[in-house]
């Protein structure tokens, strides 16, 4: 993603994560020749080391303490990524690794809407970020969906692996008739849209295969990359994905004044807070459906069971990745790759809030390593904002600024809980079949608006 989702991820950790959040002086950083402590083994998408869900998906093996400070993770199943509203989305501080029970994890204010997904962005926040639980390792993904609009409003559709591969479609609020495709790190191209991004749903299908990769909108194919081609000589490998990846869906202000002055004009200006393309106090993006067929792993592969991948060097390239059965579910958020019992006595089971906030806000005792990465600095609440009634006049509508934040447990049914590190605007339930009025206004065909984070980071 270059100056994109993963890209700032990379940065701040997948460019939602280029929102990046603010950054404790006192944790642990990792990166090249910089491996996280013994103390905070987990190094993760942000580059910040810690405990608990740091050793989840986006666990760097590269820069961790060990390679098996990260949890394995689990293989690509097709059957576990749909997307059935809040059914198997998961609250990130309620994720402990067991993928039978959590088809998506996520970071900031996810709603239910018709079925699917709504990705919301309120001021003061970094916006939403789900991340698949399962990976792939080469196969067919195809997501319906609509984007967000305006100034400095991002949306991501993206596969990130552990190691930094990447493969992007990614939508600019202000050019609502193109999509950007990218992958590895920085080569994007723009891709011409039939019709805009915001008010037609569109199909997008990544196709991706040990020798090639294609993008394809609506049936038709948009870009071709093809392995062979992408030969690094300089580093003596092909800069070509190819390590085990989630599928990331985000809504993400890359338009912030603590961005760069190149992300921020990549995506159109600084965000609007007041914007016409606001309702209920956020931007939003919506995912109707997000659909995978696995492909077959690679010929020659390292294989000892069919459950988990996991990686027996640091190179960090396909050739170091290995198939097995050891599976790890930790015991708390205090727990790792090494460590997974760790916590496992006192951990309470039900989910309740007052864990998930304890362990939102452990950044609160120095000694404590942090336990849910991209949480540190997070939004506080959704502010007023302008939206557009369906006849396309302009109407005031205000947040409530409440502190808690809608989620849902480790079974994948729906609570109200909530995270009080994260605020996302007033709505009142997580769970809705009434869209903002200017998602109406759009027309009945369908729901637009789309996500892909970041972190999504920044989550």
């Amino acid at each position: 993603m270059g100056r994109s989702l993963a890209s700032a991820a990379a940065l701040a950790a997948i460019t939602l994560l280029s929102a990046v959040p603010y950054v404790r002086a006192d944790i642990p950083t990792c990166g090249p020749n910089n491996p996280c402590p013994a103390s905070a083994p987990c190094c993760s998408q942000y580059g910040q080391c810690g405990v608990g869900a740091y050793c989840l998906g986006g666990c760097d093996p590269l820069f961790s303490h060990q390679l098996d400070s990260c949890v394995p993770a689990p293989v690509c199943d097709s059957d576990k990524f749909k997307i059935d509203g809040l059914s198997g989305v998961t609250d990130i501080a309620k994720y402990l690794g067991d993928a039978s029970k959590a088809n998506w994890v996520s970071t900031g204010k996810p709603l239910e809407y018709e079925g699917g997904v709504l990705l919301t962005m309120a001021q003061d926040t970094v916006g939403t970020l789900l991340a698949s639980t399962h990976y792939v390792w080469y196969g067919k993904i195809t997501a319906k969906m609509t984007t967000s609009q305006g100034k400095g409003v991002v949306t991501a559709f993206i596969m990130m692996s552990d190691v930094k591969d990447e493969i992007d479609f990614e939508f600019i609020g202000t050019d609502i008739d193109h999509a950007q495709s990218n992958f590895y790190n920085n080569n994007g191209e723009h891709l011409d849209m039939s019709s805009d991004t915001v008010n037609q749903e569109h199909e997008y299908v990544i196709d991706w295969q040990p020798d090639s990769l294609t993008w394809s909108i609506d049936g038709k194919t948009m870009r071709t990359l093809n392995r062979k081609d992408t030969w690094n000589a300089t580093s003596n490998r092909f800069d070509y994905p190819q390590t085990p990846s989630r599928v990331m869906l985000s809504l993400w202000p890359a338009g912030l004044p603590s961005n760069g002055e190149g992300t921020i004009e990549w995506a159109g200006g600084l965000v609007d807070w007041n914007s016409q393309y606001m309702q209920n106090g956020y931007y939003f993006a919506h995912f109707s459906s997000i659909d995978v067929e696995c492909y077959d792993p690679p010929s020659g592969v390292t294989k000892s069971g069919s459950k988990t991948y996991t990686y027996d060097d640091k190179a960090g390239t396909n050739d170091t990745v290995v198939i097995s059965d050891k599976q790890v579910i930790l015991g708390s958020l205090s727990a790792t790759g090494e460590d997974p019992d760790k916590g496992k006595a006192s951990s309470s089971s039900s989910g309740s809030s007052s864990k998930t906030s304890s362990a939102a806000s452990s950044s609160s005792t120095a000694a404590a390593p942090e336990s849910v990465p991209g949480m540190s600095g997070g939004g506080n609440r959704g502010d007023s904002g302008t939206v557009q009634s369906s006849d396309g006049s302009d109407s005031s509508s205000s947040s409530s600024g409440s502190s808690s934040s809608d989620s849902s447990d480790s079974s994948g049914s729906s609570s109200s809980s909530g995270s009080q590190t994260f605020s996302q605007g007033n709505d009142d339930s997580g769970s809705s079949s009434e869209a903002p009025a200017g998602l109406q206004g759009v027309g009945a065909s369908m729901i637009a608006f789309v996500a892909a984070f970041a972190s999504l980071l920044m989550l």
